[in-house]
């Protein structure tokens, strides 16, 4: 048997974020959440696991760049539209998931794994056990076309995200009344970065598909320090260990609006005309980032603060190449991620061209993508092990910042299980509390150079976000599900 039936209780916890094995925040959501006239009702659950399990249990050690990179759930959505062939019925699409699912985890069988703390190191590591994954069940009352997507917070937390903190892989199948269905993937972030759960993505819509798969994952997780550990002392200004207890105690409470935002192609296409000016070539994201580092400066309060900050992460894979092979880390799984900041005057950025600002981005991002600044990450990591360890911003210190990511190399219409592709997919948090705007950038599904954005805001920052045509809430037109 492939799946073990669990019974379903009438209400469930959620452990919305939990770093290095120890709870953070807890919230308990009813089994049936209504808002407005959206209701799910969970309908069943299931676990799991590898078809081909490997012989017995073993204990896979966290790299260094996992342990900074904690633990806390990170969950991609995706929508599909009813299928178009007969014989996709709702049951018939969770026995495919279910039997590909069990097949992909021969292949990535930490994701099938446990994630408990080691009692001498103090440390999380995967268990490989085949535990299993989470696959749970749901019903909405209402068509794909009339969910609310720019209104993330309404629209997802309860609803469309489940999490159980024994399985690090939860899957929730939803269907809805015109026979559209969402899919949601729910990843604790030991397991990797959006690299990591891209392959798995893609790997596993292969098998569905019955194809081979594109990715012979690299689970060695050999990311280690050098002896003796050295970094630049740069480092310990961008970083820093910390307690549970100040991040309990971020500050800033009031980043915690959860949006959808669409990007027309052409807006993307004027703004990196505007900043390649004087013979530099900006990338897409640098031009943007510059656009927004000047909408963000809009909605500071000036007279408390004369400088703001903008980080961006930054995927190390290709720095951390043997030999001249970019590609010697493209399908290692884990976590091979750092930060890149630049903090600058407000009235500066305020002042300054869109081209300015995407030259002080590249600077600031030229900083970190290289090898010697991940093989000094990996060695400041070790000299502050044991313990949680963060990046300042984060901790909401040094003022109004906000942190930029892109996944413009993330599957997103390529994540096809055999009944279409999807007219929908990027990422959302549960993180209740944080101390950066964050803003997550991915291919629209539309695969017309259009771009999805989610987004972690403050109430002033959303408002200036939306003061122009640039950022357009998400809806149901833009998906042309109309």
């Amino acid at each position: 048997m492939l799946t073990k039936a669990l019974p379903l209780d009438s209400k469930h916890k959620l452990v919305l974020f939990f770093i290095n094995g120890l709870d953070f925040l807890m919230e308990v959501e009813a089994s049936d959440q209504q808002c407005g006239n959206f209701e799910v009702n969970f309908t069943g659950k299931s676990i799991v696991r590898a078809a081909n399990p490997l012989p017995g249990p073993h204990i896979l050690t966290l790299s260094n760049l996992d342990l900074l990179s904690g633990r806390f759930p990170v969950t991609y959505f995706y929508f599909y539209h009813k299928p178009l062939v007969s014989n996709f019925t709702p049951s018939t699409i969770v026995d495919i998931l279910k039997s590909s699912l069990s097949e992909t985890l021969n292949n990535f069988y930490p994701f099938a794994g446990r994630i408990v703390q080691n009692p001498t190191t103090c440390e999380p590591e995967i268990i490989c056990d085949n535990n299993g994954a989470l696959v749970v069940e749901a019903e909405a009352n209402i068509r794909l076309k009339d969910i609310d997507f720019y209104n993330l917070n309404q629209t997802l937390e309860g609803k469309l995200v489940s999490i159980n903190p024994n399985f690090p892989l939860q899957i929730q199948v939803t269907t809805y009344t015109c026979g559209g269905i969402s899919i949601t993937f729910t990843f604790d972030h030991a397991l990797g970065d959006a690299s990591a759960f891209g392959k798995f993505l893609v790997s596993w819509s292969e098998v569905a598909q019955k194809k081979p798969i594109s990715c012979i994952p690299d689970h060695s997780r050999n990311l280690r320090a050098r002896f003796p550990p050295t970094y630049h002392p740069s480092l310990d200004q961008t970083f820093v260990k910390c307690t549970m207890e100040e991040i309990t105690n971020i500050p800033t409470t009031r980043i915690r609006l959860k949006r959808l935002y669409h990007i027309d192609a052409s807006s993307i296409n004027t703004l990196q005309k505007l900043a390649s000016v004087d013979g530099n070539k900006r990338t897409k994201i640098e031009a943007f980032s510059a656009y927004v580092w000047k909408v963000m400066v809009n909605a500071i309060d000036q007279s408390q603060h004369s400088k703001c900050k903008m980080g961006w992460l930054v995927d190390g894979r290709a720095r951390m190449c043997k030999n001249g092979d970019k590609n010697f880390m493209s399908n290692y799984i884990g976590n091979v991620l750092s930060l890149a900041f630049a903090e600058a005057d407000v009235k500066k950025i305020e002042q300054g061209s869109i081209c300015e600002v995407a030259n002080n981005v590249h600077e600031a991002i030229s900083k970190v993508t290289n090898q010697n600044h991940f093989l000094d990450l990996i060695d400041w990591i070790e000299c502050n092990r044991p313990g949680l360890m963060l990046s300042r911003v984060v901790l909401g210190r040094g003022g109004p910042a906000l942190v930029l990511s892109s996944g413009r190399r993330f599957p997103v219409a390529e994540v096809d299980f055999g009944f279409g592709s999807p007219v929908l997919g990027t990422v959302c948090s549960t993180i209740e509390r944080i101390g950066v705007a964050y803003l997550n950038q991915r291919p629209s599904a539309r695969d017309d150079g259009s771009w999805t954005v989610s987004a972690i805001l403050w109430p002033e920052l959303a408002a200036a976000f939306e003061s122009d045509s640039i950022f357009q809430p998400m809806s149901a037109s833009h998906l042309q599900l109309c």
